[in-house]
This record gives C-alpha cells, sequence and structure tokens, in this order.
C-alpha cells in the first residue's frame, strides 16, 4: 500500500521525493514545498497531507483513522494512518487537495513554469 501512495504522489504534476527529515520519512514536493510526508512503521503507513482547515476538521470527526497533523501545523495537516480498511480513493482524493492547495500557494511564476514544462513534454 505505501508504495501505491508513493506512485500515485509522484503521479502528480513535478512533484518530486526529498528526504529532508532522514532517510524514514519521504517527502512529495511541488516547487521545493511539502504537500505529502510519508513514513512506514512495522507494516503500518502514516500520510500527513495538508487540508483546508474546516476540511480538515471535518475529516477528523469522520474517521479515527485521521487525526492533527503529527508534528506539523494542526490547524492545515492532518496524519492519516493507513490500514488496509482505509480506501485508497479517499486517500487519493486528500493527496490530490493537499497538492492543489501547495500548487495554488507557489508563486504565479512558479506555477507558470511548471505549466510550461508539462505543455512542453505533452507535445
Amino acid at each position: 500500500m505505501y508504495e501505491q501512495i508513493v506512485t500515485y504522489g509522484l503521479s502528480k504534476k513535478e512533484a518530486v521525493k526529498d528526504y529532508p527529515f532522514g532517510p524514514e520519512a519521504l517527502v512529495l514536493k511541488v516547487g521545493g514545498k511539502m504537500f505529502a510526508l510519508l513514513s512506514q512503521t512495522k507494516g503500518t503507513t502514516q500520510v500527513s497531507l495538508k487540508c483546508d482547515p474546516v476540511i480538515a476538521e471535518n475529516l477528523r470527526e469522520q474517521n479515527k483513522a485521521i487525526k492533527p497533523g503529527y508534528h506539523l501545523n494542526k490547524k492545515h495537516w492532518n496524519t492519516i494512518t493507513v490500514d488496509p480498511t482505509f480506501p485508497l480513493e479517499d486517500l487519493y482524493s486528500m493527496i490530490d487537495h493537499s497538492y492543489e492547495l501547495v500548487f495554488k500557494s507557489l508563486t504565479k511564476a512558479q506555477r507558470e513554469a511548471i505549466t510550461m514544462r508539462i505543455r512542453a513534454t505533452e507535445s
């Protein structure tokens, strides 16, 4: 499941892997900014994702596997403990939301540069 999540995150436009916190914590970034933090310990996968504060609170109320961001700004980040019962489609939707929030926070020049590079590779 961990590899599926990493593969999905890396499928986002110009997403890259980084290990700024050491070899155990994989960070996915776009434009140099983190949109996902993944770790796997004893077979348990945890994924931290940026989230709109209102949505973050609602998700926490709806699912006990979703907690305030571990070692992150708890208002803007959720940490999800993923087990085989957690629907991957729901997690992918949360990854999409996190990516979009971070992408939108990039400067206009950064967003345009990414868009231009994507168009260049598509033609």
